[in-house]
C-alpha cells in the first residue's frame, strides 16, 4: 500500500514531552517518545511499534529514562530497556548498539541481549510543528520524488512569519473528503455565512488550476467575504492560492491586498486513522496579524466546528474518484480544483479513503 510509504503527521511536537504517547497510524499502533534535550533544545523524537518484543506489552505504558549512554525506553511489564539515540547508546561492553535494541534486562543484569531483542523502529522527524512518521521505506520506482519527504510549507520555515499550530481535530470522515472541503471556495457563503462568505455573494472565481507530478496548484482564486480584511469597513473580493503537495495535505496562501496589512498561509495536515476517520491539524503562518495565538486558535476552532458536521454527513465517507463501483457525484464549474485533486489521487495510486 503506497500510503505506508508516505510521511504522515501523528502528533504536535509541543504535545510530545517526557512521557511516551500512544498513537495509531494506518492501523499500526505506534509509541511516540522524545529523548531529553540539552541546553534548552528539544530532544530527538522516536516512533516505534507499540509492542515490546519480549511479551507484547504496550511500550507506551512505560517510561523514558535518562542514562549515561543515551536515552532509553523502559517496558512497563518487566522493565526491559531499549536504546534511543544510536550514536550514544552502548551495550554492556561499551560497543554501539542500534536504535530500538534491548540494552538491559533487570531480571538478568549480566545478560547481553542479542540483536534480535529489538523493538520495531519507524522513521520519524519534526516539520512544521508536527512529528511525521513513515512506516515503510519508499519504492522510488513507484512513489513520486515529491513525496519522499513531508510536504514543504515555506512560511513555517521563515522566522519572519509567526507560527501557530491548531488542533488536533478528530473527524469521522476520510482524509480525502477533508482535503476536498479545504479546497472548496463555494461553501463559504453557506457553511461559513457571516464569517468567510455570504449567500448574497455566492459566486466564486476558481482561477487557474494546474496539475503536475508534484501535485495540484490553483492561482488567482477569488471569493467574496463579508470583511475583506481586518479593519475593513465592508466586504470585498479576497484572492487565494492553493497547493496540494501530498495526498492528505493542502496549503492556502492569502497575500495582503491594498489596504490589508495581513498575510496568511494555512496548511492542512491530516493523519489518516482509517478509511472513514482522520485527525487534522492546521499550521498557521501570519504576517502583520495582531491577534494573539489563542485568538487565532479560537477562530480556527470556530470555523472548523462549522465544517465538521457537514463533512461527517457526506455519503459515502470515502471520496469517489473512479467510475467502477463508486456512488457517482456530479460536478459544477466551481469544482475544478476538487476534480483536479481527485485525478491526483488516482495518479498517485491512493486507495485509503477513496472509492
Amino acid at each position: 500500500m503506497i500510503e505506508s510509504q508516505l510521511w504522515h503527521p501523528v502528533i504536535a511536537g509541543m504535545h510530545l514531552r517526557g512521557e511516551p504517547v500512544a498513537v495509531s497510524l494506518l492501523g499500526q499502533d505506534v509509541v511516540m517518545w522524545r529523548e531529553h534535550g540539552h541546553e534548552g533544545q528539544p530532544g530527538v523524537v522516536h516512533a516505534w511499534a507499540d509492542r515490546c518484543p519480549h511479551r507484547g506489552a504496550k511500550l507506551s505504558l512505560g517510561r523514558v529514562l535518562t542514562h549515561l549512554h543515551g536515552a532509553r525506553l523502559e517496558c512497563p511489564y518487566h522493565g526491559w530497556q531499549f536504546a534511543g539515540d544510536g550514536a550514544a547508546a552502548q551495550g554492556h561492553h561499551g560497543s554501539p548498539v542500534a536504535v530500538g535494541r534491548c540494552v538491559h534486562v533487570p531480571a538478568a543484569p549480566t545478560f547481553e541481549p542479542p540483536a534480535a531483542h529489538c523493538a520495531q523502529v519507524f522513521e520519524a522527524q519534526e516539520r512544521h510543528g508536527l512529528v511525521w512518521v513513515r512506516l515503510e521505506r519508499p519504492d522510488l520506482s513507484v512513489l513520486p520524488p515529491s513525496l519522499a519527504q513531508p510536504p514543504a510549507f515555506e512560511p513555517w520555515d521563515d522566522p519572519v512569519w509567526r507560527q501557530v499550530i491548531c488542533g488536533p481535530y478528530a473527524v469521522e470522515t476520510s482524509a480525502p473528503r477533508l482535503v476536498e472541503n479545504f479546497l472548496d471556495l463555494s461553501h463559504f457563503g453557506f457553511v461559513h455565512e457571516g464569517w468567510l462568505g455570504a449567500r448574497s455573494h455566492a459566486q466564486v472565481d476558481t482561477g487557474r488550476v494546474e496539475e503536475g507530478a508534484d501535485g495540484v496548484h490553483a492561482r488567482e482564486c477569488k471569493a467574496w467575504q463579508p470583511q475583506g480584511y481586518a479593519g475593513a469597513e465592508g466586504g470585498g473580493w479576497v484572492a487565494y492560492r492553493y497547493t496540494v503537495p501530498h495526498p492528505f495535505a493542502a496549503i492556502l496562501r492569502k497575500d495582503a491586498a491594498e489596504g490589508d496589512p495581513v498575510s496568511n498561509a494555512i496548511a492542512l495536515f491530516i493523519r489518516p486513522d482509517g478509511p472513514e476517520a482522520c485527525t487534522a491539524w492546521f499550521a498557521m503562518a501570519t504576517l502583520g496579524d495582531l491577534s494573539d495565538d489563542e485568538e487565532l486558535r479560537a477562530f480556527q476552532d470556530a470555523v472548523f466546528a462549522q465544517d465538521k458536521p457537514i463533512v461527517e454527513s457526506q455519503h459515502p465517507k470515502a471520496l469517489p474518484i473512479g467510475k467502477d463501483g463508486a456512488i457517482p457525484e456530479v460536478h459544477g464549474p466551481a469544482d475544478r480544483m476538487s476534480s483536479a485533486y481527485r485525478r491526483y489521487l488516482a495518479r498517485t495510486g491512493i486507495s485509503l479513503g477513496v472509492s
